[in-house]
């Protein structure tokens, strides 16, 4: 493990592997180091091309949290991260993780080469729309309590657990993991994808750099929308959907995607 400090004081930690031209990899909701869910893997497959960089955003893990909290402090996060790698990268960032990665692409123009997005989950469907506003202010509500598990479980049933899915989740020795970043729901969930979750098609536009855009053919309906809706805003913008991927998208099968992407 190492570490940098952010603008704000705040401590990021990171591991690093391979070497080459450098590739950041950006976590969604509740993911971090401690936490893996194929990133360590994709790291390693991409190592064999790349200096690639899985770090804990902040508030989670070894990485410290400075508040009030601003989506803008997380972009001078990765800003650090590439300074320190020598001062470009490219970025590739999953679900909510696609939306911080976006957004950093689009205040870091000269410093990010690439972005490549996975499955970021916005939804342009009126009924999905007030859902979403629905959970944030329930999600404000718990938070504000400093009712990290509840808030964790809220998310869970918003992406389909029933809530004795969650008692039962809540016995998984994972649990104290996820109920640690809680809070960082509002990172992802207010911050990075605003309050109604919809597509932001004129952010999008923003992203002047070389872009992909993915999808799984076996993942929610509306993700493969999203994702074309994206890469078509994007002036240097391709959309790819990926055979057989699910959200949970496997790293063998994303692995050679991103290295003909990044390598071109």
């Amino acid at each position: 493990m190492r570490t940098v400090t952010s603008k704000d004081g705040t401590t990021i930690a990171f591991d690093q592997w391979g070497e080459g031209p450098v590739v950041i990899l950006v976590d969604g909701a509740l993911q971090y180091r401690a936490f893996d869910q194929g990133m360590v893997e994709l790291a390693n497959l991409l190592s064999e091309h790349f200096t690639v960089i899985h770090y804990d955003r902040r508030g989670r893990g070894d990485s410290t949290d400075t508040q009030p909290y601003a989506l803008e402090r997380e972009i001078e996060d990765i800003e650090t991260l590439i300074d320190e790698a020598g001062g470009s990268a490219s970025l590739y960032g999953i679900s909510s993780g696609a939306a911080l990665a976006m957004e950093a692409a689009i205040g870091l123009p000269g410093k990010v080469r690439k972005l490549a997005m996975y499955e970021a989950p916005y939804n342009d469907d009126d009924s999905a729309r007030q859902a979403w506003r629905e959970y944030v202010t329930q999600l404000r509500k718990l938070l504000a309590e400093d009712r990290k598990g509840d808030a964790v479980g809220l998310f869970m049933m918003l992406v389909g657990a029933s809530p004795e899915d969650v008692e039962g989740i809540k016995q998984s020795p994972m649990w104290p993991l996820w109920e640690s970043v809680g809070h960082t729901l509002a990172y992802d969930h207010i911050a990075a994808l605003g309050e109604e979750a919809s597509i932001p098609i004129e952010r999008a536009a923003r992203v002047a750099m070389p872009a992909l855009v993915m999808d799984g053919s076996e993942s929610f309906p509306f993700m493969h929308t999203t994702a074309v809706a994206l890469a078509n805003s994007m002036p240097q913008g391709h959309h790819q959907t990926l055979n057989g991927q699910t959200h949970e998208v496997a790293a063998q099968a994303l692995a050679p995607v991103l290295i003909e992407f990044f390598k071109a």
